[in-house]
């Protein structure tokens, strides 16, 4: 995606009502463009690949092919590396939520979300950062973890330096590029750097895959879980 062309956003929900409110709200936005509407997950991953959007607003629940299959079918499809999903759920912490940043997605979003905080959503997984504010990060960790099986060390870590590693395990603290730049007095520019080398690595998608992959490897474990 260019920097003047408009960010394209595909539409994945079984309520038209509802797809009709997103569109109206995204199309009425400036550097926003609907490029197409699916009502099953099936029918979603058919018009990613026809249509290759920026970003893909998923709804979790859909009957047939829901959303968490149609993002794990976009987000394993290497043609479709560039395409960004947030999920979007009727709950704060959908026990799908998990599975989704798991197989690809870049982030969630509850339905009744405010205008505007849709539109910032979208704005920043199509510019290739992941919708996981520090906050947000923060509970889903703690839920995840919980959760979590036991962590099987895998040696995927070993790929990376040992600054990458630490990196890594504040990104999963939820830190931002400007707050890990400030805890390791490097530039921001430098901290975002070595985010990126470690996504590489690790062939994650975006910041939310580096969160699931630290707590499954057991680079990262929560204090109640030893």
């Amino acid at each position: 995606m260019g920097p003047t062309e408009d960010i394209r956003v595909l539409l994945a929900d079984d309520q038209a009502l509802l797809r009709a409110g997103f569109r109206a709200l995204l199309d009425s936005a400036e550097g926003i463009c609907v490029v197409g509407e699916a009502a099953d997950g099936a029918e979603a991953v058919r018009l990613v690949k026809d249509l290759k959007p920026d970003v893909v607003l998923m709804d979790i629940r859909m009957p047939g092919t829901d959303g968490l299959a149609a993002t794990a079918q976009i987000a394993a499809d290497p043609r479709l590396s560039e395409v960004r999903v947030i999920i979007l759920t009727t709950f704060d912490l959908d026990e799908y939520v998990f599975e989704a940043l798991r197989v690809g997605a870049s982030g969630f979003l509850v339905k009744d979300t405010e205008p505007v905080e849709l539109l910032h959503a979208v704005r920043v997984v199509a510019r290739g950062d992941a919708l996981l504010s520090p906050g947000v990060t923060r509970r889903l960790v703690s839920e995840f973890a919980a959760r979590a099986k036991e962590p099987v060390a895998t040696g995927e870590m070993d790929r990376l330096t040992e600054r990458e590693r630490e990196i890594v395990g504040l990104v999963a603290a939820g830190l931002s590029n400007e707050d890990i730049a400030k805890k390791l007095y490097v530039s921001p520019a430098t901290a975002k750097t070595h985010v990126s080398r470690a996504m590489i690595k690790l062939r994650a998608r975006d910041r939310a895959q580096l969160v699931v992959l630290a707590y499954e490897s057991g680079l990262v474990r929560p204090g109640w879980l030893g």
